[in-house]
């Protein structure tokens, strides 16, 4: 990292810039520590010299939208947290058979604003506590669909501060992961259809019921901890069979009620989880031979 003065960065930056911003506040776990520089750029621009800047200065930048599949360390970060939170980053519209959405949109409320407007092919999204930013990155899915089936393109930015539009045949989507991740997502384009509201809503109902119905209370978590193996049994049920639920390591705690999500009873530590994280991947790797990889992103 190279010597600089907060003003060589900041002066012209228009959003919101704060430092020493505890990441606990930002993150669904409710864990970490704090963030050298936390910035809500007002827009583009902003968000271009940003990046600009942290290349110019060779400062580490992470993105965090709702913060539900993040673990960040006790110790901090001595980086730039970007968050594309501001209104800019949160426009919706919709059409026909698209809804385009800011990569700071939440996936629920995104969800919602399609039911209204009768366009279907989001509900599956339903009850996941995220931005359309993260789910692009992440390809998040549920009930064996993806959000990847939906994509017609997506604006982005690179970490010199460029602009592009992706073609979905320009992304690359795999099981929880994407070409997308080495970007900076700004907004996206979903290629939706018309259904009655009445349909629509009924199916939202059916998910909401039945993930509350395997999944619990998931306050205080940070989502599926682990991605399922490529074949057999899904990470949740392996780690069930090894006796786990309910394990506990400091104020981290497997799920009585699914085994693939760790809660944070008020206090936990990130070296409380990842204990835990270490303990299940070593009993589920001696029990079947697997080797559970971990969905959450553990930002150090």
């Amino acid at each position: 990292m190279r010597k600089y003065k907060k003003s060589d960065i900041f002066n012209e930056i228009k959003g919101r810039v704060r430092f020493k911003e505890s990441l606990k506040r930002h993150t669904s776990f409710r864990i970490g520590g704090a963030a050298k520089f936390f910035i809500q750029p007002k827009d583009i621009a902003d968000l271009k010299l940003v990046l600009i800047s942290a290349k110019k200065y060779n400062i580490p930048v992470f993105i965090v939208g709702a913060g539900s599949n993040i673990l960040v360390d006790d110790k901090g970060l001595e980086a730039i947290v970007l968050s594309l939170s501001t209104a800019y980053f949160k426009k919706i519209s919709y059409s026909q058979q698209y809804l385009e959405a800011g990569s700071g949109f939440s996936l629920n409320r995104m969800v919602s604003g399609a039911a209204r407007h009768g366009l279907s092919g989001l509900e599956f999204l339903i009850g996941i506590p995220g931005t359309l930013g993260g789910a692009l990155a992440m390809n998040a899915g549920a009930w064996g669909k993806k959000i990847a089936d939906i994509v017609e393109n997506v604006t982005v930015a690179d970490y010199h501060g460029n602009i592009k539009k992706l073609d979905r045949k320009n992304i690359r989507f795999v099981y929880r992961g994407s070409s997308l991740q080495r970007y900076i997502i700004i907004n996206a384009r979903l290629r939706l259809c018309k259904k009655k509201k009445k349909e629509i809503q009924n199916t939202i109902c059916e998910y909401l019921k039945a993930r509350r119905s395997s999944q619990g209370d998931l306050a205080l978590s940070a989502g599926s901890i682990f991605k399922n193996p490529t074949s057999g049994s899904p990470a949740g049920k392996l780690i069930e069979q090894c006796g786990l639920k309910g394990r506990r390591i400091g104020d981290a705690y497997v799920s009585p009620k699914h085994a693939n999500f760790i809660l944070n009873k008020n206090k936990a530590s990130s070296t409380d989880v990842i204990k835990l994280i270490s303990l299940i991947r070593r009993r589920v790797k001696d029990k079947f031979n697997i080797e559970l990889e971990p969905e959450i992103k553990i930002w150090r």
